[in-house]
């Protein structure tokens, strides 16, 4: 049995997290399948009820991909309650190169790309600059609120 893995965010607005994780992380919004006009005309040929999906739902694209084909696709699920907690699970943005890379360097690479985010409507939560332990990394939120780490 072949398994694939959809990283799958809930959300209020599905086409503002598709805008900032696509700035983010380098991906595309996913194109419908098969031909199809919208995501909204490939689920009502698959069989899916109209009653089954929200008021404009699949009418942009609701997922990002890697155009390189090496990450997971990420779907963002509308959802309509909002986000109340602590995430307990998170994206970790990985620019720095590790800890081979001297630390300076280290810092400069997250800083752009934490720049780049933030442009793109990220809100810096924290910074976790630990010289003494060879660390650097920057907390963030997404538009909705969701945790992720540039380090």
């Amino acid at each position: 049995m072949e398994m694939t893995l959809q990283v799958t965010i809930d959300c209020a607005d599905p086409r503002r997290m598709v805008a900032f994780w696509a700035e983010a992380l380098g991906y595309v919004p996913e194109p419908p399948p098969g031909g199809h006009r919208t995501w909204r005309d490939y689920w009502a040929a698959t069989g899916v009820p109209a009653e089954e999906l929200p008021e404009g739902a699949g009418d942009t694209p609701e997922s990002v991909v890697d155009p390189t084909g090496r990450g997971p696709r990420i779907w963002f699920q509308q959802v309509p309650e909002p986000k109340v907690t602590k995430n307990r699970v998170h994206l970790d943005l990985k620019v720095g190169g590790g800890r081979t890379v001297d630390l300076k360097l280290r810092t400069e690479r997250v800083d752009a790309v934490v720049d780049r985010v933030v442009r793109a409507g990220a809100t810096i939560l924290r910074t976790m600059d630990e010289p003494a332990m060879d660390y650097y990394a920057v907390v963030l939120g997404d538009p909705e609120g969701n945790e992720f780490c540039v380090v």
